[in-house]
């Protein structure tokens, strides 16, 4: 009784160790989640601040009262080609070789493209598939040369931010390699062709939509996409020497 007396207030001592030890690692990860939710809150992450036009759009009440409708659309017979095995290997191998010579060309010539091509390649682009076939897209063709000026100071002013404030140091890193990222691109019209022989290259003008919009004359309700000036090569184009990955590293059977 006496041994267990003498050892009482050391157990008491260790049981208080104990529970302190409990209640400081209890608050140091309450604390540290709230100083994690903290800096969610007052993080800054990327923002497409396209998104952030300040433009109030009208609501129209009727849209959507078409749901109640009674509406037919017609039907026509779909008969495409069907061709035979050995034809469709030899098709699809072809076409795969085509678009896998496909290049971004930033060095674009003077030379004027054909209007007509342009016609037809927007022709093309206007087949693509839409949710219900409402094809919600405009493609603005622009050729006055001052317009293209502007619109390349535009997207310059906003690029040099993103890369040296909104875009994550990885992304930024991973551009350092193409030492053509100097924006030489905007200065050609809209939209291309590769198989009709000439080039372009897609960019994404991000945060540029609403300056772009007012300059060119835009409707309040449109947001731009993509821009893709298009012409011929340049005679001493070059393009980098990428290597694309192999079918079994983008391709999972199941």
């Amino acid at each position: 009784m006496a041994l267990f007396s003498s050892v009482t207030p050391v157990i008491i001592a260790l049981i208080c160790i104990c529970l302190a030890a409990l209640w400081s690692s209890r608050w140091k990860a309450r604390r540290d989640r709230k100083v994690e939710t903290e800096d969610r809150v007052n993080a800054k992450p990327w923002a497409d601040e396209d998104l952030r036009d300040e433009t109030e759009l009208a609501v129209d009440e009727k849209a959507g009262s078409f749901l109640n409708d009674d509406l037919e659309v017609q039907h026509i017979p779909y008969s495409p080609q069907r061709y035979s095995e050995d034809e469709m290997i030899r098709r699809a191998n072809e076409f795969y070789h085509l678009m896998n010579a496909r290049r971004s060309v930033r060095f674009i010539s003077e030379e004027a493209v054909p209007r007509e091509v342009i016609d037809n390649v927007i022709r093309t682009a206007g087949t693509a598939p839409s949710g219900a076939h409402t094809e919600p897209w405009t493609f603005v063709v622009i050729q006055d040369p001052e317009t293209k000026h502007q619109i390349r100071e535009i997207i310059e002013e906003e690029e040099e931010i993103n890369y040296m404030k909104r875009m994550g140091k990885k992304w930024v890193s991973d551009l350092r390699k193409m030492s053509w990222c100097t924006y030489p691109w905007v200065t050609r019209s809209s939209l291309h062709d590769w198989n009709a022989g000439l080039v372009t290259v897609t960019t994404t003008p991000l945060n540029c939509g609403p300056r772009v919009r007012v300059l060119l004359g835009r409707p309040e309700n449109e947001k731009l996409l993509l821009l893709l000036p298009v012409g011929y090569p340049a005679k001493d184009a070059t393009v980098p020497d990428f290597k694309r990955k192999p079918l079994d590293e983008i391709m999972v059977s199941v």
